[in-house]
């Protein structure tokens, strides 16, 4: 087993045992925070982010680290920013489906490498399923690893057309771009769905075909461990210009928007897209 490996089933351990302090959490009454305005955060993002922090700086001693509820200021991001590898912690991506207690909601850790999507887990933790991908130098891969610790290869689906594919979109934060693309494209079938973990995996599993998000408020930690397992499944990611995502900062904002898809598609999409932005 290769070096990388033996890191991605470390980093999948790491996202379990976080996964493991949220449901303890969603078993019991719990408060809603507001960071800022439609910002929620609860005790199952600070604990799961402490957890994962923790457990990364001993398996991984002197690596950078941006994790959401830890966010360093000024010099020092910049200085995370200019590391080689970083990781990218979503401790509990979803807080507003975890607090509506729908299950829409996932643990993610992703590895960035010179500014791109590398490595990445995202649990399930109502599940207990974990996507884990590599697409770095090593190779390109992904799977889904199930509760009792059985693993499947994963691969996105063959739709080509836009017109016969499914686009997964945000329950809550429907994006303006939607509706003229959906026009543009001839996409009639449209799934709602919290957390873009969870929408990115669903593509990774064949379920759907496509998700794109405007931007707003966004962060490079919702899209390093999805985009690192939707490659390794056979899929694309991009911004809304078809450019790849940039981790490298100077912001955390995903200001250009995100295109992910089986990759089929993403040209068309990509296209339509440039279109309708102008």
């Amino acid at each position: 087993m290769s070096q990388s490996d033996r890191e991605l089933d470390e980093i999948v351990r790491i996202a379990r045992a976080a996964a493991a302090i949220v449901m303890d959490v969603y078993a019991t009454p719990f408060a809603v925070e507001m960071k800022g305005p439609g910002d929620p955060v609860t005790r199952a993002d600070r604990e799961a982010n402490a957890l994962i922090c923790s457990a990364l700086e001993a398996a991984f001693p002197g690596e950078a680290i941006l994790a959401e509820e830890s966010v360093p200021a000024g010099d020092e991001l910049a200085a995370r920013f200019g590391r080689e590898r970083v990781f990218f912690v979503d401790p509990l991506d979803g807080t507003r489906e975890f607090a509506d207690r729908n299950g829409e909601f996932a643990v993610m850790i992703g590895l960035a490498v010179r500014g791109r999507a590398a490595l990445g887990v995202v649990v399930m933790p109502t599940t207990g399923e974990a996507l884990a991908g590599r697409a770095d130098d090593g190779g390109c891969f992904a799977f889904l690893e199930a509760r009792d610790g059985s693993r499947r290869a994963l691969q996105v689906s063959a739709v080509a057309s836009p017109a016969d594919a499914t686009l997964i979109v945000s329950r809550s934060h429907r994006p303006k771009e939607i509706e003229p693309l959906l026009s543009r494209l001839g996409i009639a079938k449209v799934v709602p769905c919290g957390s873009v973990g969870v929408k990115i995996a669903r593509i990774a599993t064949g379920e759907v075909d496509l998700y794109v998000h405007g931007g707003g408020g966004a962060k490079l930690w919702d899209s390093c461990a999805p985009e690192a397992v939707l490659l390794g499944a056979g899929g694309r990611f991009t911004d809304l210009a078809g450019a790849p995502i940039d981790y490298t900062g100077p912001g955390l904002k995903l200001a250009r928007g995100i295109i992910a898809s089986n990759g089929a598609l993403q040209d068309a999409v990509v296209a339509a897209a440039r279109s309708e932005l102008g």
